[in-house]
């Protein structure tokens, strides 16, 4: 693709115009208003909010999805991006075991806090762990969890989730929220 087009008698810097809207959904993103933006940029308030509308995937809550040990973790993470979820944790057996062995106390535990406080910044948390994680997770999150029980703790096993049921669940919260 051509760095330039001519329509008439203008002739457009594409690099120049993909630049700018970096520059629009950046300063959006970090919270600046879009008449504020608008005003810095030198361009009206409608097309800031013509341009969200154009790249806009779903409104409403935000979805995180956490689950470990799943056997079907591909899948579940295929799922997961077609339905527009945008934090998925997945974990399997073998993957979760290697997340805890191959860190330090110190480095382990500033990572799960750090998840801890990622996943907190979503509306909706799905998560899908043993009984007793379920309880852990129910009792961390201050907002609304959805929780699967897959087994009783402690699992030694790679866990198969039905796809369509965690699909419809998916929807069904997309529709209430």
């Amino acid at each position: 693709m051509e760095q330039f087009a001519r329509i008439g008698e203008k002739v457009i810097d594409r690099d120049r115009l993909y630049h700018v809207v970096d520059r629009i959904l950046e300063l959006r993103a970090a919270g600046v208003s879009q008449q504020e933006v608008a005003e810095r940029l030198g361009t009206e308030r409608s097309f800031i909010s013509r341009l969200e509308t154009l790249g806009e995937i779903h409104r409403g809550e935000r979805l995180a999805l956490v689950g470990f040990p799943i056997a079907n973790k591909d899948e579940l993470l295929s799922l997961a991006q077609e339905e527009g979820i945008e934090y998925t944790l997945i974990l399997t057996d073998e993957e979760r075991w290697r997340f805890v062995r191959e860190k330090s106390g110190n480095e382990l535990l500033n990572e799960v806090m750090q998840i801890i406080a990622d996943v907190k910044t979503y509306d909706t948390v799905i998560f899908l762990g043993s009984d007793m994680r379920v309880r852990v997770v129910e009792a961390l999150l201050d907002k609304k969890v959805v929780c699967i029980e897959i087994g009783r703790s402690p699992i030694k096993r790679d866990c198969e989730i039905d796809a369509n049921k965690l699909r419809r669940l998916i929807r069904k919260i997309k529709a209430c929220g």
